[in-house]
């Protein structure tokens, strides 16, 4: 099938900040497939920062940039809600005006493929309780996949550079995850870290952080309600995203991560048994996340000099 035929329908949501030059790559992007309907959340500039209310401004006129036949609904924060409430906040208002759709931040570039991938597992798991979620970015080697001749495989993380899913799932979503020890206790994590010690570990960590608020952010909490509700992310057995987004300027991607290379998936694809790819998310584990013991300690270090940077 030639993705670049199809009309895209799929809500969409952008999230955007102060990179109008990503939006603008963005927006070039899904030029080629014409969405039909898109929702754009654009933050707030930082107090103290006179210079970012012009970036900003930069975004929102970028909108008027869209030049296809296309529903466009629009969420401008006048102040900063930062990375956590902000993208949690935006996706909130999102779901609820869609019972599902794709999310996008600006700083991706998707394949043309992966949005009709998206919408075919919409469909196919919108009824199934198994499935939390749909991400479009792969990072493991097919070499160490489990099923490589499969299209796709099931993961217990949900991976968030270009994802999708129902107002189902983001309804389990919460911000502040105070108490997450008694909803995910010790058993339950050990057998959703892939009943890996050094895995129990590094999630146990990452919650506490959370829970703590001693990290802006999101996804984590999403990962952690996906565990939570013991449900998997879909996730393409290629690589469907490019994240363009490793700068100075970003939030957490100052450092670049290793990603294979993009490449347009074959639609339709064949189902699948729901079952998690334990030879995946084990590489994930060790290779993207770097999860060991040593690891760890490593981590923890970075993170204690980089919140005496005020970095986080």
């Amino acid at each position: 099938m030639n993705s670049r035929t199809v009309t895209i329908t799929e809500p969409i949501l952008l999230l955007a900040f102060n990179r109008p030059d990503y939006l603008e790559s963005l927006i070039g992007r899904l030029r080629e497939v014409q969405p039909t309907q898109l929702f754009i959340a654009i933050d707030g500039p930082r107090e103290g920062r006179p210079e970012e209310a012009a970036k900003v401004q930069a975004c929102r006129d970028l909108v008027g940039t869209i030049d296809w036949p296309c529903e466009i609904t629009t969420l401008f924060q006048e102040s900063n809600l930062g990375c956590g409430l902000g993208v949690s906040t935006a996706i909130t208002w999102f779901f609820d005006n869609v019972e599902r759709g794709i999310i996008l931040e600006d700083d991706l570039e998707p394949d043309p493929s992966f949005f009709g991938y998206c919408s075919e597992l919409l469909d196919r798991y919108e009824q199934d309780p198994r499935v939390f979620a749909i991400s479009g970015c792969n990072y493991v080697p097919s070499a160490d996949q489990g099923f490589p001749d499969q299209s796709y495989r099931f993961s217990q993380v949900a991976h968030i550079w270009g994802w999708a899913t129902w107002r189902r799932s983001w309804d389990a979503y919460r911000l502040d995850i105070a108490g997450w020890r008694k909803e995910l206790p010790i058993r339950k994590l050990w057998q959703r870290s892939g009943r890996s010690l050094s895995g129990s570990l590094f999630w146990a960590m990452t919650y506490e952080l959370m829970a703590r608020k001693m990290v802006d952010t999101w996804d984590a909490q999403f990962v952690y309600a996906g565990m939570r509700l013991g449900q998997y992310t879909a996730t393409s057995n290629v690589n469907l995203i490019e994240n363009i987004g490793f700068r100075e300027d970003a939030t957490h991607t100052q450092v670049a991560v290793d990603t294979l290379p993009v490449e347009p998936i074959a639609l339709p694809t064949k189902p699948i048994p729901v079952r998690v790819d334990e030879k995946a998310d084990a590489w994930t584990r060790e290779h993207h996340f770097r999860i060991s013991l040593t690891g760890i300690a490593h981590q923890s270090v970075n993170f204690g000099l980089r919140r005496l940077k005020g970095n986080v």
